[in-house]
């Protein structure tokens, strides 16, 4: 028996705002056509006045835990990946642990991995449930991009969106001879602080003072995504023993439909495996892999039993993928 990071539930929020492409088009210079030929995006949700990193987590955290059939007051470790946190400190997620009334003396705190950030959170978690540290876990990915755009910039204001997602964690023993036992099963993480300035916030608290705005050098980090996560991916699959075509879904950051096309290509993986939902929500950073896994869980394309890879590649860079069974 070994013991592992079994998902119990999962969950998401959007804004109550959709904004189309063609919205956008009578705002900047864009067209739907420009926008749909370069990323695939054809919408997003943007966050209104009351809506916040925090809000969202929380509606996307109480999801999880009515999907899990699990109290809030049984969970012991929230970690949530943002770029975007209400506040500098404190961590969004000691705020998402009150609203959701959880026992005060949990752990609690925030990652910042930009992109990334849900799977740098997932494998925080696990390491945490693993050596006895939590027994349960919501692991959440929430951002306001909207915030952290410049809306004159076509660039990169057509690229993103706000949302959550979030799953449950619960420390299980299970039977590691048992090839079909649940749980995460093989993580790797890496970054690469040399490309910074390919994708990165203009402003700091230590350095400006201020928030900053989105900067992206769009075909550099396109072509660093594709090497980069098809690398990720093989490492991922050598340590756990698998092949791609023991892969039912692959739930990859949601950043632009060419790079995850370009992505599959590369490892030969069939595009009817791959859960796509980046012509709905746009990017949406941190939140943008668990808010797809719920997307696909709750419309039944992934059940329980299935064999599922994440995968996702932000600003730093820093990047990973994770297999899990579900």
């Amino acid at each position: 028996m070994t013991l592992r990071s079994v998902i119990r539930g999962s969950g998401s929020a959007l804004p109550a705002r959709a904004v189309s492409n063609a919205e956008l088009a009578t705002q900047i210079d864009t067209t739907d056509e420009w926008i749909v030929e370069r990323t695939g995006i054809r919408n997003r949700y943007i966050a209104g006045e009351g809506e916040t990193t925090a809000t969202l987590a929380t509606e996307a955290a109480q999801k999880a835990l009515e999907a899990a059939g699990i109290a809030a007051a049984d969970i012991d470790l929230i970690v949530l990946g943002t770029c975007s946190p209400d506040q500098t400190f404190p961590a969004t997620a000691t705020l998402v642990q009150h609203a959701l009334g959880c026992r005060p003396g949990g752990i609690a705190f925030d990652v910042a991995a930009v992109c990334s950030g849900f799977l740098y959170g997932l494998a925080t978690a696990d390491a945490l449930l693993r050596t006895g540290a939590a027994k349960r876990a919501l692991v959440i990915g929430a951002e306001t991009m909207s915030r952290l755009l410049d809306w004159e910039d076509r660039t990169t204001c057509v690229l993103f969106g706000d949302g959550a997602g979030a799953v449950v964690l619960e420390a299980v023993e299970v039977d590691a001879g048992d090839p079909r036992a649940p749980g995460i099963l093989e993580t790797r993480l890496h970054a690469d602080g040399g490309q910074r300035d390919l994708l990165y916030m203009d402003g700091g608290p230590s350095t400006t003072g201020t928030v900053g705005k989105v900067r992206m050098k769009g075909r550099e980090v396109f072509r660093h995504a594709v090497v980069n996560l098809a690398s990720v991916l093989e490492e991922v699959l050598d340590a756990a023993g698998q092949t791609a075509s023991d892969v039912d879904w692959v739930v990859p950051h949601q950043a632009n439909a060419r790079i995850l096309d370009a992505t599959a290509r590369k490892l030969g993986l069939p595009p009817e495996k791959v859960v796509i939902t980046v012509d709905r929500h746009a990017n949406t950073s941190a939140a943008s892999v668990p808010l797809a896994f719920d997307t696909a869980v709750r419309d039944g394309r992934i059940k329980p039993g299935d064999l599922v890879m994440f995968e996702a590649m932000g600003g730093g860079f820093t990047w990973g993928a994770s297999l899990v069974r579900v």
